[in-house]
């Protein structure tokens, strides 16, 4: 069950992480009281509302996993899953292109995830 933890705790960082690629302060400090129900309003201040979600969610499930795991493996497991995810993201939702360099050093974090969790203890 830590490893779902784990990747659960890893999926909120790269959301929150994209969270705060869309967080723009200066046009939240825009937001006036009689526009504060707009559909505009809801749409400036939703990466902000990610924020807190996703930091939240990340800290919960990544407390949840450091209860039953070594906190070396834990926290480079966690990291190397939200690259992985993030650049899912980038590539499969902003349509970023791959690089085949950047395939080959993923692909080795990954066999490093797998080496992690076969010799880590449970």
């Amino acid at each position: 069950m830590q490893w779902i933890y784990l990747l659960i705790a890893a999926a909120f960082e790269a959301a929150w992480t994209f969270s705060l690629k869309y967080l723009d302060f200066q046009k939240i400090k825009t937001i006036q009281w009689n526009t504060a129900f707009s559909m505009n309003t809801w749409v400036l201040i939703s990466p902000l509302l990610g924020y807190i979600f996703f930091g939240i969610g990340n800290i919960y499930f990544f407390a949840l996993a450091l209860k039953m795991l070594p906190t070396a493996v834990a926290m480079a497991v966690w990291t190397a899953l939200a690259l992985v995810f993030i650049k899912l993201a980038d590539v499969f939702i902003l349509h970023e292109k791959w690089v085949w360099q950047e395939i080959g050093w993923i692909a080795l974090i990954a066999i490093g995830i797998v080496g992690l969790k076969t010799t880590g203890k449970a």
